[in-house]
């Protein structure tokens, strides 16, 4: 822990805005094509001069951007992070990040009343926000794929025991990142991917991509209606923190009854082998989820008709969770 802490710089609000701004205007990508003047990089970027003049130098004073000459702006080494188009994605105001930064505006009522500041500010939950605004639900796909940096890990199971196992359910498995990686590394496993319909009518590619569209089956549906029964491990990839406690209950309830008496529900991230439960506030920000610790999670399993028979370390650092049916 530092010896002071400065208050002041913990609470500036300019250097962070100006950061998205920067990013969703895509002024780096017009100066590494040659344009620095401040009145053609207005033009180009279609804002006044004045005003984005002064939110480059406030960059420019944090080390982002130099200003060689009065009106001129050029890229150094911290700007040109903008050119990569994943960070260029995570920063844009117009898209799913915009929305979650909005919501911080949010976080004193939530923290007044423990609803999540997403449907304080939007009116609607996050999840009814992303039905609402499909631009908004294909870009939060994009981010939680490979495409948001996401780099799927096949070791999802304690111990690696893959011996009896066959058949893989993904359960909100996105765009399918996670359920390719698996079939790719396992070639004589096969699986389902289950998610909204919009999202997995995007997984064709990935699976087609990774060479095992031939092992894959998709079922569009909310993962709250009856799951495809009969898998040997259901697959819950960085989904219970997302969700209160009486979702994660119906969730695993869900796979539960799908899973039957010889099937494992595998949970994967957002569980902590700690005393205390840690971070989270992002997801309770917008969808007024947490992370549990095995003890607390236990108990939710329990009401769920499950046990838990395993936990482990992953390779990749998520806590592993493995349960039965009771």
């Amino acid at each position: 822990m530092p010896d002071k802490v400065d208050l002041d710089a913990l609470s500036d609000l300019a250097t962070p805005w100006s950061v998205y701004v920067v990013a969703t205007i895509g002024v780096a990508e017009h100066m590494d094509a040659g344009i620095t003047k401040i009145d053609e990089l207005a033009q180009k970027t279609n804002c006044d001069a004045e005003t984005l003049a002064r939110v480059l130098r406030h960059l420019v004073g944090r080390g982002v951007f130099e200003e060689p000459a009065d009106g001129e702006f050029t890229l150094n080494e911290a700007a040109r992070g903008f050119l990569d188009p994943v960070m260029a994605r995570a920063h844009d105001l117009d898209g799913h990040t915009g929305r979650v930064a909005t919501a911080w505006s949010g976080l004193l009522a939530a923290v007044r009343t423990g609803r999540p500041a997403y449907q304080e500010v939007f009116e609607r939950s996050f999840w009814e926000d992303l039905e609402a605004n499909p631009h908004i639900a294909a870009d939060y796909d994009l981010l939680m794929g490979h495409e948001g940096g996401f780099v799927p890990d096949a070791a999802i199971l304690v111990n690696d025991d893959w011996d009896n196992v066959s058949h893989v359910i993904d359960v909100g498995g996105g765009t399918g990142a996670m359920l390719a990686e698996i079939l790719r590394v396992h070639p004589d496993v096969r699986g389902t991917l289950v998610d909204l319909p919009r999202t997995v009518a995007q997984s064709g590619p990935v699976f087609e991509s990774a060479g095992v569209a031939d092992r894959v089956t998709v079922s569009g549906q909310s993962f709250f209606d009856p799951l495809p029964g009969g898998a040997d491990v259901y697959l819950l990839k960085r989904v219970v923190i997302d969700w209160p406690d009486d979702g994660v209950v119906k969730l695993l309830t869900r796979c539960a009854e799908a899973a039957g008496p010889n099937g494992r529900v595998v949970v994967v991230g957002g569980v902590s082998a700690g005393a205390s439960a840690k971070g989270g506030l992002l997801t309770m920000l917008v969808t007024g989820g947490k992370p549990r610790t095995v003890e607390q999670f236990r108990v939710l399993a329990d009401k769920a008709g499950l046990r838990i028979t395993a936990t482990g370390d992953g390779q990749a650092g998520p806590v592993i969770v493995e349960c039965r049916r009771k």
